[in-house]
């Protein structure tokens, strides 16, 4: 079944999408090692690490591909498990692409000061399970299947994906300025099925639409709604 706007799967995509530090939990001989880490998500909901061959968790990973994710939105009250977070748990993998590069450098462009670094690799983890907490004890377990988008229309958006970035970007900077709600020169950087990802400098904000879209027309009619809404 497809995520809905108010589903605990639809908020924890977003909260995956939306955040951009982690904790990487992995282990070394049966001792759990957790780090901070920064991700991004791939068009599928894959997450994104840039990992250096030296630090400590990526020598776990390739004894053990076996590690999880967590990631934790603002807290509501004064009790920090007022926060929202979801911990994802897959098998981490160095994949030979290009794009996935790409998509991790678009949301953390400070990052390009060391994307040269022959040390430096994508790593990406494929969500397996998922454990959504929407709160003080409001937890939920969702399956892969329960989490991820639908893989149609994943291909759909990415297809389209660089028209639809660079018709905003040269077209309607004005309309991007007002939908970030910050003073800069925004540009659109990423488009899925859950959002879009602007860029101002260093900084990179994600903005996600009101339930997924399946098609280039589902994300002209967000945006559309996204600008008039900055606007009244």
């Amino acid at each position: 079944m497809a995520p809905t706007e108010e589903s605990p799967a639809w908020i924890a995509r977003c909260l995956l999408r939306a955040t951009r530090s982690a904790t990487l939990a992995s282990s070394a001989a049966g001792q759990p090692f957790a780090s901070l880490v920064t991700h991004a998500c791939a068009p599928d909901l894959s997450l994104l690490l840039f990992l250096s061959d030296l630090s400590e968790h990526t020598r776990h990973l390739r004894a053990d591909p076996r590690c999880s994710l967590l990631v934790c939105g603002s807290a509501t009250e004064a009790n920090p498990q007022t926060a929202p977070r979801a911990t994802i748990t897959g098998l981490a993998e160095t994949p030979d692409d290009p794009a996935l590069k790409a998509r991790y450098l678009a949301v953390h462009p400070y990052a390009g000061l060391y994307a040269g670094f022959a040390d430096f690799n994508i790593w990406r983890i494929k969500p397996l399970n998922a454990l959504y907490v929407g709160g003080f004890a409001r937890a939920v377990r969702l399956r892969s299947a329960d989490l991820t988008p639908d893989p149609e229309a994943v291909a759909a958006i990415a297809a389209a994906e660089a028209g639809i970035v660079a018709h905003c970007n040269a077209d309607h900077p004005a309309a991007l300025a007002a939908i970030a709600r910050q003073p800069g020169d925004w540009r659109m950087v990423g488009a899925d099925v859950d959002g879009c990802d602007l860029a101002c400098g260093d900084r990179a904000i994600r903005i996600p639409w009101s339930a997924p879209v399946a098609s280039p027309t589902g994300i002209r009619t967000e945006l559309v709604r996204l600008a008039r809404e900055a606007r009244s």
